[in-house]
């Protein structure tokens, strides 16, 4: 059984507290009535390792608009209702939602005070843990190997990257020993065909494809030929559509029931692919395909220019989607596991 998820480097043993005379309260602590009110600790983030460093410079400099915007937010000399009204408007700026913007302020406001932090850059670390506390659910792994083949369909809006997307995540999973198997049922654009096909080349894997075909017939035919010839994985494309195309939307129903003729245990996974840039209408597309498909998990792709980033703490607040992984670039190896920590470090650098 593969999953698709980094491990975790093994948290570094806490140095022992240093003792405090019982008499004298702990900095920022105090005493009411005869009880000594101990401080919450101020999150530090703790260093990365080597490799993972460089995939979040990577993904930093991708999300440096935002990053640059919130960063300014902590250059002055105090906490005041001004930092937080800035920090307001920034996180709205980043396209995180008014519900999530302010849950990150009621739950910042909260620390600051039980911490008793006094400096700007205190409150920023504080940001950062209690924006990684807000994308948690948001980590989950993919497992494949539970079935076989686990079926992965595969939705998004044009121009998402969709497509290139999959030639990606073919890359991870062939990567990991799996034996993957593409279904072409993105007959509806053209040239869809032929570029699932170059991404086939590149991956050396096979794919199943008909020119015109129905694209719930090439998806039973990919399903079992993906069973017949015991491949890991099959990788539904589905056309690309925006949710107002009620007919293309309809047919992606009919290729999950197809699907389930084929295996009646299948589509194991139903990803959508969400572009970066696109802000809050993210959110609107997650909603919108979760209840014709029922989403099973993300594809976060350009996090690499003008893309705000944000909308993941709206999706985590209101739809809480898994995020398989983000994307960065062009290139087969820019996409990786999201993990919470570092996309809040990476948006708030």
């Amino acid at each position: 059984m593969f999953s698709f998820f980094r491990k975790k480097p093994a948290p570094a043993p806490a140095p022992p507290a240093p003792a405090v005379p019982p008499a004298i309260p702990a900095r920022g602590g105090g005493l009411i009535g005869s009880a000594l009110v101990q401080p919450i600790e101020i999150p530090v983030p703790a260093p990365l390792a080597p490799e993972r460093q460089r995939w979040l410079d990577k993904l930093t400099s991708g999300l440096r608009k935002t990053g640059s915007s919130i960063s300014l937010v902590f250059t002055g000399a105090q906490i005041d209702d001004n930092l937080y009204d800035e920090l307001e408007s920034a996180l709205l700026m980043a396209d995180t939602g008014v519900k999530a913007t302010q849950h990150l302020l009621d739950e910042v406001k909260r620390r600051v005070q039980a911490a008793g932090a006094t400096r700007p850059v205190q409150v920023k670390n504080i940001l950062i843990d209690s924006l990684t506390q807000l994308l948690r659910p948001l980590e989950k792994p993919l497992v494949i190997g539970e079935f076989r083949p686990t079926v992965i369909m595969v939705a998004g809006v044009n121009g998402a990257g969709k497509t290139t997307s999959i030639g990606k995540l073919t890359r991870h999973l062939a990567g990991e020993g799996a034996s993957v198997l593409l279904a072409a049922a993105d007959t509806f654009r053209a040239a869809a065909r032929e570029q699932l096909a170059i991404w086939a080349d590149r991956n050396t894997v096979e794919i199943v494809s008909q020119e015109g075909g129905d694209p719930a017939a090439v998806s039973f035919d990919a399903v079992t030929a993906g069973r017949a010839r015991g491949k890991d994985v099959v990788l539904v494309d589905t056309a690309g559509r925006l949710p107002t195309q009620l007919h293309l939307m309809e047919e992606l129903r009919k290729i999950r029931r197809v699907v389930q003729k084929a295996e009646p245990t299948a589509p194991h996974e139903v990803l959508l692919v969400i572009d970066g840039n696109t802000g809050q209408n993210a959110l609107a597309q997650v909603r919108a395909f979760d209840e014709v498909l029922k989403l099973t998990g993300l594809i976060v792709t350009k996090l690499d220019g003008t893309a705000k980033g944000g909308v993941l703490a709206a999706i985590a607040q209101e739809k809480p989607v898994p995020v398989y992984f983000i994307g960065v670039g062009e290139k087969l190896e820019d996409l990786e596991t999201f993990n919470a920590r570092e996309f809040a470090l990476a948006l708030l650098a």
